[in-house]
């Protein structure tokens, strides 16, 4: 059984992770009826204040297309509001409404319980290498898709050739 764990692929451990957590939070926060994302999303939106879809978008790893539509729903439900920037008339922000606040509140501490089940049992020199390989990954991964995408494409009878 060891030999398969560290035999088992990176990707794959990190995408079970990511599942598992959204799991957990979804077993939680369906009873206030929300789904992961909107979950995350109003917790981020009450925790900042207000903030931009792209300040959203950075702050949470979430495509800007799916942030907006996590947004409408939560808009929809009147738990956060677009409002004006009033620094730049061109830019929407936004922010929670009271109901919303209310509500995060409430969802505050079951975000940290999942936030600290996730690191539970790891020493601090172990999260900080933990997290350095995580970046590291992303890196790589960064560095991967830049060189997929400045190498032509060879085409032969309608299919990329791989070199």
């Amino acid at each position: 059984m060891l030999r398969d764990q560290e035999q088992q692929q990176v990707g794959i451990l990190v995408a079970d992770i990511r599942r598992r957590i959204r799991q957990v939070v979804h077993a939680e926060a369906r009873g206030h009826r929300l789904a992961p994302q909107q979950f995350w999303v109003l917790l981020a939106v009450a925790e900042a204040g207000s903030l931009s879809l792209g300040a959203l978008s950075d702050r949470l790893p979430i495509d800007p297309p799916t942030a907006s539509r996590v947004v409408a729903s939560l808009t929809r439900r009147r738990l956060v509001r677009m409002a004006e920037d009033p620094q730049d008339r061109r830019r929407l922000l936004i922010a929670p409404t009271a109901e919303g606040a209310e509500l995060a509140a409430r969802l505050r501490p079951l975000a940290r319980d999942v936030r600290e089940a996730v690191i539970a049992g790891f020493t601090p020199s172990e999260l900080a290498a933990l997290r350095a390989s995580l970046r590291r990954i992303l890196e790589n991964l960064d560095r991967f898709e830049a060189r997929r995408s400045r190498r032509p494409a060879r085409v032969a009878a309608g299919r990329e050739e791989r070199p």
